[in-house]
């Protein structure tokens, strides 16, 4: 599982290295295969583990293609994967479509999401946490059942 914001930086050719505690695990658990998309609900990319993004691609075939919603999703999902090979040195090359839907410059976090990875810029970053902390503030968690029972 992945947790925690590192900042990390990409080169001039669009390469970032993966933190060096994720490199073994990465390895062994698929062979540094990785599968980088497009998350359609914030500026940032999605980074998964082969393994992981198979079992999304399971759900994917699921869905209809008749569906206008659901082709959608296929359609935004499916059409900016990108298989991603980690090299020897641990990098990853982020493909330019990539880079440019999520604003992605010199300066990135990259953020543990269990599962699966979230590529931000990092300013983009800061800020999205800083809207996040502010909305927490605001909200009433009594309304929502599912974390009403939620406990840190």
């Amino acid at each position: 599982m992945f947790r925690g914001a590192t900042a990390i930086n990409m080169d001039d050719k669009g390469r970032l290295a993966i933190p060096a505690r994720y490199r073994q695990s990465l390895a062994l658990d698929c062979e540094g295969k990785m599968v980088c998309t497009i998350d359609i609900q914030q500026p940032c990319l999605l980074l998964y583990p082969l393994p992981e993004w198979q079992i999304i691609e399971q759900k994917l075939t699921t869905l209809s293609n008749m569906n206008p919603a659901e082709r959608r999703l296929q359609r935004l999902l499916l059409g900016h994967a990108d298989d991603c090979l980690m090299d020897k040195n641990g990098r990853l090359l982020i493909a330019p479509t990539l880079r440019q839907h999520a604003g992605l410059e010199k300066k990135l976090m990259l953020v543990g999401q269990l599962n699966k990875f979230e590529i931000w810029d990092e300013q983009a970053w800061h800020n999205q946490v800083s809207m996040d902390m502010a909305d927490e503030q605001q909200q009433d968690f009594s309304n929502n059942e599912r974390l009403q029972d939620f406990s840190l």
